[in-house]
């Protein structure tokens, strides 16, 4: 089933990004933003990202396929109600952690209308003036988690929207998406938000950090652009691996530490030559 009426819930960067791809590969006939940012719901129809704001309630009536992408801690207390109201239509999550969200809904009479899915996409930036054409979602990986608790038509039908993308289709359960992703993900944004704390308190003059700032560093602070109303909620949720994740982190760290102490350079050598390897992963 083709849909028609595709309903956005949430129209920034992710959401906005989704609904323009939509448009330019002829997926829907109308798409309906949903968000209680009055700014947004502005930059949304002036960029001509949807075609009308409506709140949820109407906006769920006139929809085929429902997609959430608001932040983490908002899904889990929208999606049951959101279930309640709709029919035969098919809603989807766009959100980075699953874990708790698939258990909030695992007892909905409705739980088989949903389907659970990250498209691993997106950028440092904010709001529907972030969202983009090019380069959106092409290539990249759409996860999409315990499948087997969704309705075979919905699967099918979100598994073709993001064929026609252009993205990557993978089925994991939740809990293992959470864990995988706190490595892959979750920890890059922590770094780089510590990082930009560390030469924000050591290095007092903004024009020295401007001038001297070379591409290894704009590249791994990049997301620390990143808000705290998207990430805060995804470490929340994804505290426990995080955590995990942070300790092995910061025990690489101090032996990069130790090395610089005790001046042992040929140490150091081994942990860079072992990172090397990441190379034959990351192509």
């Amino acid at each position: 089933m083709k849909p028609r009426r595709i309903c956005i819930v949430g129209t920034g960067l992710i959401g906005g990004s989704f609904a323009i791809k939509l448009r330019q590969k002829g997926i829907a006939s109308r798409i309906i933003g949903v968000d209680n940012n009055v700014e947004h719901q502005r930059q949304a129809l002036d960029l001509k990202i949807v075609d009308e704001i409506m709140d949820l309630d109407d906006a769920v009536k006139h929809s085929d396929l429902i997609a959430v992408t608001t932040p983490v801690d908002t899904m889990i207390d929208l999606m049951p109600s959101l279930l309640d109201q709709i029919d035969r239509q098919v809603v989807m999550d766009m959100g980075s952690t699953k874990g708790r969200l698939v258990e909030a809904i695992s007892k909905h009479p409705k739980r088989g209308r949903f389907v659970a899915t990250h498209p691993m996409w997106g950028t440092e930036h904010s709001g529907p003036g972030a969202a983009v054409d090019q380069g959106a979602f092409k290539n990249k990986s759409a996860v999409i988690c315990n499948a087997f608790e969704s309705d075979a038509d919905a699967i099918s039908l979100v598994k073709w929207v993001y064929k026609r993308i252009g993205m990557r289709l993978l089925e994991i359960e939740a809990l293992e998406h959470d864990l995988h992703v706190a490595y892959v993900s979750h920890i890059s944004h922590i770094t780089s938000f510590a990082l930009a704390n560390t030469v924000l308190e050591k290095e007092k003059e903004e024009k020295t950090i401007f001038d001297l700032a070379s591409g290894g560093f704009e590249s791994t602070v990049r997301l620390a652009k990143s808000t705290s109303t998207m990430w805060v909620p995804i470490f929340a949720q994804n505290r426990d691996n995080i955590l995990d994740v942070l300790n092995e982190h910061i025990t690489q760290l101090r032996k990069f530490k130790s090395c610089l102490e005790k001046e042992n350079y040929g140490y150091l050598i081994e942990l860079i030559e072992n990172a090397n390897r990441i190379r034959k992963i990351l192509k």
